[in-house]
């Protein structure tokens, strides 16, 4: 009878309910992301703003550099107001336009963003800006011809190469000049070691255009320097790369003057600066003035007006819409099977009923493991059916060879004589045996098996087995043959283990043709004695080992007693060893015999039973 299952107790209801609340979390979750998100990108934003004034001075400043005038900047600034979204306009200190993004007659904003001037830069807005703020792309005069270029990149490459001999990694890198240097890989200055091979002076030796420039600055720098009246003597000559622009390096090193060298080298190389600003004024472009419309891009604002909040809650009701409806379809997949494997459980237990298995998660797993209980609980009908067909004819046979001599006792047909007698205690005696043989599986099965633990000697244990079965077995003509290496000890149950092993041997002798040999052996094993039991008789097939050890099983389907017993021994044997804590194999061949292996420990283990 089937029994509903309250609402509050359905697994379809508890995943539905679990389903929702995690839905709710991840939208208030979601929700409070997006504001802090919302807020963190309006922070960022202001920030950016900065990074992207710089960019934009960064690049007029570099067309300043390469220019001399502002006439066509208009294309360059249109591109980059395109890019940034940003208004930008470039006017003359009185504010006399020389660029603007915005449409003609929009006004300015009221303070200018900052001044382009390539010859007194910001030194952050370029890398390799000079100290005195000279924007390094401003080169004028310094500029290479492209034979020079060609030249000086090759002489680059040799001294590279050299360098390279001598395990010193190097890079070429090309100056805005024109003028290819070496640097370190991490992007450093030309190292200041150089091997002895590689120093032929060549590479740093100024071009014709080069020196050409550095005497007209060396021209302008001596007129500044008379006009001061400091001695030029002092001073080395000025550096190729301090005069192209080429390396952050002082314009001049001053011998040390006790008392001079302050004042003094400060003056001169003021006069270097102003004169390299004179020297390239003429190629740059003039000062102007940058205006950029950061006040007047507005930050966006946030707020919930009734129809984002409809939109709010319209996306967190689809969110639980599907939620739900997910849950409710891999729910109702998850409840189908468990139904299925209710309804078998509920059927009569002789219906044997399966169930499908549809998954392979938990619920699949769960329905293969009732169909294996199912097949299980079905082979074992068939075997207590079988074993209770078996006992009815064990038990028969004996019976009625007993009753029927009785009756013909009884009734005068025969005289009691010893030899009836005899043959009535044989049979009484096959009774008991099988009786007996049922009362220790029964006990084995229900646990009540007792044993008495002793330190047992292997050896003897053989013995002792061999001399009870050394009667029947030279009746039937085998030979029965004993062998233990050295003295193995182990602790169990003698009168148990003689009963196992006797079981062995009586099989043994049984299936073994006269001239055969069974052999009894013993052995350690690490921490296991081995009994072995083998046989030459005609060995047992492939497909009846699996069932060598079940009840009433015999090798000969007709269940004569003439060739073998009750067919319980080697069931017994199975259950006596469990009880040791062992195990028992058998291998065998057809037409060469059969083996069969007792495995015990040494001492005693929890497994062993009662003692």
């Amino acid at each position: 009878m089937s029994r509903a299952v309250p609402l509050r107790k359905s697994l379809l209801v508890r995943l539905l309910i679990t389903s929702v609340l995690i839905a709710l979390c991840s939208v208030a979750a979601t929700a409070w992301l997006a504001v802090q998100t919302t807020t963190r990108a309006i922070q960022e934003e202001q920030g950016q703003v900065l990074a992207e004034d710089m960019d934009i001075l960064r690049r007029l400043s570099g067309y300043a550099a390469t220019h001399a005038d502002w006439s066509g900047v208009s294309g360059t600034l249109r591109t980059i107001s395109r890019q940034t979204g940003r208004r930008i306009a470039l006017t003359a200190g009185d504010r006399t336009p020389f660029a603007d993004s915005a449409a003609r007659g929009t006004s300015l904003p009221p303070r200018a963003a900052a001044t382009v001037d390539p010859l007194r830069t910001d030194t952050s807005t370029e890398p390799g800006a000079q100290l005195t703020g000279v924007d390094p792309r401003a080169v004028g005069p310094y500029r290479l011809t492209t034979d020079e270029r060609l030249k000086v990149a090759k002489l680059a490459t040799v001294r590279q190469l050299c360098f390279s001999r001598n395990g010193i990694h190097t890079r070429t890198e090309r100056m805005p000049s024109g003028r290819t240097v070496l640097k370190h890989v991490d992007g450093t200055a030309d190292p200041g070691y150089v091997p002895a091979e590689c120093a032929d002076g060549m590479l740093n030796t100024p071009t014709r255009t080069e020196q050409k420039a550095l005497d007209e600055l060396s021209g302008l720098t001596r007129t500044c320097l008379d006009r001061h009246e400091v001695d030029l003597d002092r001073f080395v000559t000025l550096p190729l790369e301090a005069a192209s622009g080429s390396a952050p390096v002082p314009y001049l090193t001053g011998k040390r003057l006790a008392g001079q060298d302050g004042p003094v080298a400060r003056t001169a190389n003021a006069c270097v600066a102003g004169a390299r600003r004179a020297q390239l004024d003429p190629y740059v472009a003039p000062a102007a003035e940058l205006f950029l419309g950061t006040g007047d891009r507005p930050v966006p604002r946030f707020d919930m007006s009734a129809a984002n909040k409809a939109k709010v809650f319209g996306v967190a009701g689809l969110v639980l819409a599907l939620t739900v409806a997910v849950t409710a379809l891999v729910a109702t997949r998850l409840v189908r099977p468990l139904r299925a494997l209710t309804q078998a459980a509920q059927q009569p237990p002789e219906r044997h009923v399966r169930v499908p298995v549809t998954t392979r998660d938990e619920t699949g797993i769960l329905a293969l493991a009732f169909n294996e209980l199912t097949e299980r609980r079905e082979r074992m009908e068939v075997q207590r059916k079988a074993m209770v067909s078996d006992i009815a004819h064990e038990l028969r046979t004996p019976l009625t060879n007993i009753r029927g001599w009785l009756e013909v006792a009884r009734d005068g047909l025969v005289d009691p004589d010893p030899e009836l007698l005899a043959s009535l205690h044989e049979e009484a005696v096959v009774l008991q045996r099988v009786i007996d043989d049922l009362q220790d599986l029964a006990a084995a099965d229900a646990g009540t098996l007792r044993l008495h633990h002793e330190e047992v000697r292997a050896d003897e244990l053989l013995e002792q087995v061999a001399a009870a079965h050394r009667v029947g077995a030279e009746a039937a003509g085998v030979r029965l043959v004993t062998g233990a290496a050295g003295t193995p000890w182990l602790d169990a149950d003698p009168v148990r283990m003689r009963q196992a092993l006797g079981n062995l041997v009586s099989n043994a002798i049984r299936h073994t043709p006269s001239g055969g040999t069974v052999t009894l052996s013993a052995h350690h094993e690490g921490d296991e004695v081995v009994f072995g039991v083998a046989d030459t008789g005609g060995g047992i097939a492939p497909e009846d080992l699996a069932s060598v050890f079940d009840r009433f099983w015999r090798a000969e389907k007709s269940r004569s007693r003439r060739t073998g017993g009750s067919g319980l021994g080697l069931a017994i044997v199975r259950q006596l060893v469990a009880a040791h804590a062992g195990s028992v194999l058998v291998t065998s061949e057809v037409g060469v015999g059969s083996v069969f292996t007792l495995r015990l420990p040494r001492t005693r283990t929890p497994a062993a039973g009662p003692g």
